[in-house]
């Protein structure tokens, strides 16, 4: 647990200065470095794709999608970009010798692509109107749902959520991780009333919230059925107490790109 507090102690003050205070690339190049970090945890950890070259080619086109997002690339680029991708598998598939199979292609492909374009949603927030108060809200969503259904777990928890997937997580952590990102959300609009008078719909934070930590415990466990199938603890060790990249950002993968399209629909902020 004292691992979990200072890697969050240390780590939330970095997301701050990536996201308000840095130079605007600073945002897609942390965006292209978790995204090819957790391609390769996916990939190795697993054992899915043990292989150096597909594991490079996976990297760079994770590395890649966030600056096709943040400077506007076309339909152009990305077909270029994923041809040439899916050709290299497919020349690596051929020299194998039958022992890189449709599976493994098929798994890197996959992985290659949502990760990055799931976390690449950050980028098309912060780029929206009024983006610089939304873009914290996938991260206040799924960490509040993550440490209130962690402490509501541990006072409360009874009955098992998913034993087969996760064995400590309880229905009553999940209905506590719940609560906690409705109250998150609603308190952060509260901080941007104060701080810089403008007004939030709070019924549509709280909705944010709700659908947030929905969307965040379904992605923690979507991770988690994965590292059961391949009998696997972690992603990695880069974050310790918490694991790896994946281990981290399971539930914001999923969080995020809901958010954006939820912004798109449902926008909450507006000038006093």
């Amino acid at each position: 647990m004292f691992k979990r507090v200072m890697v969050a102690v240390v780590f939330i003050p970095v997301i701050f200065l990536v996201l308000f205070w840095c130079p605007p690339i600073v945002l897609p190049v942390a965006v292209s470095a978790l995204s090819a970090i957790a391609i390769h945890e996916i990939l190795w950890s697993t054992g899915c794709v043990k292989h150096f070259r597909i594991s490079l080619y996976s990297g760079v086109l994770g590395a890649l999608i966030p600056f096709w997002v943040h400077f506007e690339g076309g339909t152009s680029v990305a077909l270029l970009g994923l041809f040439v991708y899916v050709v290299l598998l497919f020349c690596e598939a051929i020299a194998s010798k039958k022992t890189v199979t449709l599976e493994k292609m098929g798994s890197a492909f996959f992985v290659s692509v949502m990760i990055p374009f799931f976390l690449s949603s950050f980028i098309r927030i912060r780029a929206m109107d009024l983006g610089a108060y939304y873009v914290m809200l996938p991260f206040l969503a799924a960490f509040t749902s993550d440490a209130f259904a962690l402490f509501a777990g541990m006072l409360f928890g009874k009955h098992k959520l998913a034993p087969e997937l996760s064995p400590k997580k309880t229905i009553e952590g999940a209905i506590g991780g719940f609560a906690g990102a409705i109250v998150g959300c609603c308190l952060y609009g509260l901080v941007i009333q104060l701080g810089w008078q403008m007004k939030p719909d709070y019924a549509v934070l709280g909705f944010f919230g709700a659908l947030g930590s929905v969307v965040s415990q379904l992605g923690d466990l979507s991770f988690s059925y994965i590292k059961r199938e391949y009998k696997i603890k972690d992603y990695g060790n880069i974050f310790p107490g918490h694991g790896g990249v994946l281990d981290r950002f399971d539930s914001v993968i999923f969080c995020a790109p809901l958010t954006e399209m939820l912004l798109l629909l449902l926008p909450f902020f507006r000038a006093a």
